[in-house]
């Protein structure tokens, strides 16, 4: 659950970046896909949901959208809930 909080932590802190540093002209780009492959790197295959602010083009946009914490919110748990499944059937055998 620790690192459920730690990951919510830093997306905010990634998100708030992207907020003010990516909205730079000329920037927001290479921040957009930087945040895409940190998404990918916390979450995995549900971090792919990052890439869609590539597509604005403006790069004014997307820094509206929480989309990292959205995904961190999205994930809370879900680890937790796994490794419970597996301790339940480490109980079972």
């Amino acid at each position: 659950m620790r690192s459920d909080v730690a990951k919510l932590i830093i997306a905010i802190v990634l998100d708030v970046l992207d907020f003010t540093l990516g909205r730079i002209p000329g920037f927001e780009l290479p921040f957009d896909i930087a945040l895409g492959v940190a998404a990918v790197a916390m979450w995995g295959w549900p971090g792919l949901f990052a890439f869609w602010e590539v597509a604005d083009p403006t790069g004014q946009i997307d820094g509206f959208a929480p989309t990292l914490t959205i995904i961190a919110l999205s994930q809370l748990g879900k680890g937790r809930k796994k490794s419970a499944r597996e301790d339940h059937v480490d109980l079972a055998d």
